[in-house]
Formats: structure tokens, sequence, C-alpha cells
């Protein structure tokens, strides 16, 4: 009698609890797990890798009024609310850093493999896919193929003209990165005009007073007047490699000071064996005199 009450007044239910809270009833446990499963925890979507629901989730069986209604589609909307969607993509690196996102495994082998076969042995630099994972979409945003294949190889591109620049720029070791000033050639190394012995240097012509800048990093081993030189700053960057400055107007350093390359060392003047305010500058190897135009004013 008491089980046909049961069955009259009550209907069986789950109780479903999140974390501890009570969230309502359901009434087919089964088919509540296979909606969470396929909805939520199996959900699809562009680079959806996992989801996993944060708080313990569990079920108590239970009779409830037959007047009560369950309430399936509010707990789901719960149980979504505590749920967490990690995303994925695989990232392209050039040196372990990651530069350009993409959505499949397949492009992203693909695009290394090219960008290998063209840059790594020029530029001596590692380049690799990485899977990464995040909660957050926004943390990065992935690119289609074509476009990242346009970023990545503008990127190397770019590595490997810097890389160029800096060996072009390399004095037996040294590197003489920063123009020293800003003018007009007005005689050139090996020229004779009225010397006996060809041009030891290159004469830049620029205005009285303009700037002028180390070609390099080094210490200051000559800075004021030297014979026909003038005003007369002599830079030694190592390696048995060394810079002149002559005719200057003013020094702005001292013998024994170091210097960055680009820092402003002098001003050009005519001071010295002059007919006009240039810079004479000079590069030398172990005291041998070098066609400065190999390294500065290659168009000119």
């Amino acid at each position: 009698m008491i089980i046909a009450i049961l069955i009259i007044k009550y209907k069986p239910a789950y109780k479903v609890i999140l974390g501890g809270e009570d969230l309502g009833y359901i009434e087919n446990k089964k088919e509540f797990e296979k909606i969470i499963d396929e909805n939520i925890l199996n959900k699809q979507g562009e680079n959806i890798a996992f989801v996993t629901i944060n708080k313990d989730l569990q079920y108590e069986f239970a009779f409830i009024d037959d007047e009560n209604e369950t309430n399936e589609q509010e707990i789901i909307n719960k149980v979504e609310l505590a749920s967490t969607t990690t995303y994925t993509s695989y990232a392209i690196t050039i040196n372990g850093e990651n530069k350009e996102y993409v959505s499949s495994k397949e492009e992203a082998e693909n695009l290394v493999e090219e960008m290998k076969k063209q840059y790594e042995e020029k530029l001596q630099c590692e380049i690799g896919i990485v899977k990464v994972y995040t909660e957050n979409p926004e943390d990065w945003k992935t690119d289609t193929i074509e476009i990242a294949k346009t970023n990545i190889n503008n990127q190397l591109e770019d590595k490997l003209q810097e890389k160029i620049k800096i060996e072009e720029s390399t004095v037996n070791g040294v590197l003489l990165a920063s123009q020293p000033v800003t003018g007009i050639i007005s005689s050139r190394y090996g020229d004779r005009e009225s010397r006996s012995s060809g041009h030891g240097g290159l004469d830049i012509a620029a205005p009285l007073g303009t700037k002028i800048y180390a070609c390099g990093d080094g210490t200051i081993v000559q800075a004021g007047p030297y014979g026909g030189y003038g005003n007369l700053v002599i830079i030694d960057h190592g390696n048995g490699v060394q810079t002149y400055y002559g005719h200057c107007s003013k020094i702005y350093v001292k013998k024994g000071q170091t210097v960055k390359s680009g820092e402003n060392i002098a001003a050009v003047g005519s001071t010295g064996d002059s007919t006009g305010p240039h810079l004479h500058l000079e590069i030398r190897i172990n005291g041998t005199r070098i066609n400065p135009q190999k390294y500065f004013y290659k168009n000119k």
C-alpha cells in the first residue's frame, strides 16, 4: 500500500548537485549525462581542445511530488557556466619565440618545412612548431595559412637583410654600424688629384659644425691636433681595427674614453691641411688603410 501511495503521489527523479550546491531535479539521469557530454564536454567549435567542469557534479536518487516540475535546461545552463573551454592552436616559432598562429597542424608543418628550406641555413636559426593552449582565445589570433606565410616570410626576410647588413658592416670581426657624417663625397679613396700618392681615406664635405659620429664601439686613442689631419680623433675598435676622423673643428671626447657606435664625438671642420669643411675618414686594419666605401656611402 505504501508503495502504491508513493507511485501515485510521487515520481522518481535525480537531484543534481554541483560543487555542494543543489541545482534542482531531473527525470532521466542517463539522458541528462548524454546532453552534458555532447553539448558541454564535447562541444564543437574552432580550435576547441577540451572542456572541463570546474566543480564536482553529483546525482542523488529521490522521490519528488508528482506536481513538481523538473528543470533540466536551467540545470544545464548552470553546469555550462561552471565549465571552462580550453582552446588550442599551432604556433610557428623562430628561435623559440612564437610568431604566427594557425589552426591546423598540417598547415603549420607544411609552412615550417617551406621556410626551413628557404631560410634556416642562411640565417642559422631554428624554425619550429609548438602546440599552445589557452582559456582565452584573445590571447592569440589564428591567421589563414596565406597570411601566416606572408608574415613569417617577411620576418625572416627582414632578419636575413639585417644579417647581410651586419656582415657587410663588419671589418675583421668588428661591427662598424654607424655612418659617421651626412654629406657629399668630395674625394674618394685612391684619388691622386694633386697628391703624389693615392688618397688614403674618404672625404665627405659637410657644413662647418656638422655632427660626426663614432662608426662603432671602441676606445679613443687620439683626440687633438695631429699634423696635416688637423684636429684628429682615432678610435680603436679592437682586432686591429681603427677609424680616423680628421680636420675636426671641435672634439667632444678625450683620450682613453670609451664610446658607443653612433655617439657624437666631434664636429666637421677645416683644420690641418684642408681646403674646406669636410670629414677625412679612414679605416685601418693593423695600420693598413682600406677603402671606407666598402662599408659606408656605397651608393654615392
